[in-house]
């Protein structure tokens, strides 16, 4: 009854329905393969919520009894959120620890980034996440010479 039958993990994927699709993704690709002379690319995400909680598992430590972790954990400062950012020039990674990911706190991640890279254009890559796409981030992001390059299609 089982013969040439075999346990299988199958795969999935989705294809975009933006029309301009191609177009962006020759724009990011070439922002990758040939970065712009006076300018810099970086990547940018967000991760989270992260559950941050002690883990069991062994440690080095003073002889005597191991440190006991209770089963349950009590989130006290709450779930947080992390910001990301990758230097492609550098291979240097920026990021910002905090409890929301609004586009308050995006915009704190991009004037970091911007401080950084002073008298430099910065194209940032990042998806569409709607704090992303904020009118405040837009009107920041062409007010410092950064340019947005979204990923995603238009939701």
């Amino acid at each position: 009854m089982t013969q040439n039958v075999s346990w299988q993990a199958t795969t999935t994927w989705k294809t975009s329905i933006d029309p301009d699709f191609i177009a962006k993704m020759h724009r990011v690709l070439a922002l990758y393969d040939t970065p712009p002379a006076g300018g810099r690319v970086i990547c940018v995400d967000e991760f989270g919520p992260l559950n941050l909680q002690p883990r069991k598992g062994r440690s080095w430590r003073p002889v005597g009894k191991p440190r006991r972790l209770r089963a349950t954990y009590n989130r006290y400062g709450g779930v947080m959120h992390m910001l990301a950012a990758l230097d492609l020039a550098t291979g240097k990674i920026c990021y910002r620890i905090r409890k929301r990911k609004r586009w308050r706190e995006f915009l704190g991640l991009l004037n970091s980034l911007r401080s950084r890279c002073p008298g430099e254009k910065l194209y940032v890559v990042l998806d569409n996440f709607s704090p992303h796409k904020h009118a405040e981030v837009r009107s920041w992001a062409a007010d410092n010479d950064v340019e947005l390059v979204f990923l995603k299609f238009p939701l």
